[in-house]
């Protein structure tokens, strides 16, 4: 490994590779977040909080279903939502580059501003930077989330035996999107990215005494992505239906005519949650019962625990199964 290359930013198994070749020789001693999405701590009030940071370069910087802006915002206040917690304060850091256009960033703010009102989410502070044109791509922004942790020991590293994983809806929406928005693919589709906040969805769930072993969005890397993680970090195997998976027929035509898996496909509006196979009824329920869970539907169960090697399995309606890897190689870069 003597430099970066685009597939390290993919979310798989590169962007594991880079992590604990390189950054964790230098940083793992200091990280208290390791394999989660976000960090926790507590203040002497014994009250707890999740905090996470995020770097946002999407291009295009609009897209259908979104842009840049609500992007930072969304997928932030997902990222500490994945911990049990409720988004309430934002840092943001602009990087803008000369000559973008004031009704452009103008249009980016309001898609902010309408997120941040939805959740009541405050911005604690803010910084700006301007560079000389070509030293970055019309805007880059970065976004530090804190939430109030609601719902404790939600953790990559807690599935077990027997636990049912529930994906909350459609995949592939996010990573379809930005790959048709893309100029040299040129390729027309009436899909819109499935960009939204996950907290309001799962505050229901988070209000009960129901345990969520892990929790998790499926964003780069997709669902093959957060499966493999979660497959190692718990050291179990998981076992998914595939034809319980939702994909909508849009997603499934542009995989097929691009040759795309939909598993590895960067979502940003659909989270999975390992919990006890007896509480998977229940919260597809509670999570049904929001306009954004409509789709929550049970898609896999874990299987055995202390597995010397970890795999997911995907098994189709005729029973044939497969492994389901890690994403490798270049796959959509700077689709968030």
């Amino acid at each position: 490994m003597k430099t970066i290359t685009l597939a390290q930013g993919n979310g798989g198994r590169e962007t594991n590779e880079l992590i604990d070749k390189v950054f964790k020789k230098y940083l793992g001693d200091f990280l208290l977040s390791l394999d989660e999405d976000a960090g926790v701590f507590s203040n002497d009030k014994n009250t707890t909080y999740s905090v996470s940071t995020d770097s946002y370069v999407v291009t295009p910087i609009f897209f259908p279903g979104g842009d840049i802006g609500k992007l930072s915002i969304c997928g932030s206040s997902n990222d500490v939502a994945m911990m049990g917690a409720k988004p309430k304060y934002i840092n943001i850091g602009f990087i803008l580059e000369e000559g973008l256009e004031i009704q452009e960033l103008e249009e980016i703010l309001k898609g902010m501003a309408k997120e941040l009102r939805y959740t009541g989410i405050k911005i604690l502070s803010a910084d700006t930077k301007v560079v000389p044109k070509g030293n970055t791509d019309k805007i880059f922004i970065n976004t530090t989330a804190i939430g109030e942790i609601k719902k404790h020991s939600i953790s990559s590293k807690n599935l077990k035996q027997g636990d049912a994983i529930i994906l909350t809806g459609n995949i592939g929406s996010h990573g379809c999107v930005i790959f048709c928005s893309r100029s040299e693919i040129e390729l027309h589709s009436d899909l819109k990215s499935d960009c939204k906040q996950l907290y309001p969805m799962l505050e229901r769930v988070f209000e009960t005494q129901i345990p969520i072993h892990a929790l998790r969005d499926a964003t780069r890397g997709g669902l093959a992505g957060v499966m493999n993680e979660w497959a190692n970090n718990s050291k179990v195997n998981i076992c998914l239906e595939e034809q319980s998976i939702p994909i909508l027929k849009e997603v499934q035509g542009v995989c097929e005519i691009l040759g795309l898996e939909p598993y590895s496909l960067a979502n940003e509006g659909a989270c999975v949650l390992g919990v006890p196979m007896e509480y998977a009824k229940e919260v597809c329920s509670l999570l049904k019962a929001h306009p954004d869970g409509k789709e929550a539907v049970v898609i896999g169960r874990v299987e055995g625990e202390d597995i010397s090697t970890p795999r997911v399995i995907l098994k189709n309606a005729w029973g044939s199964k497969r492994y389901l890897d890690y994403p490798q190689g270049e796959l959509l870069p700077r689709i968030c």
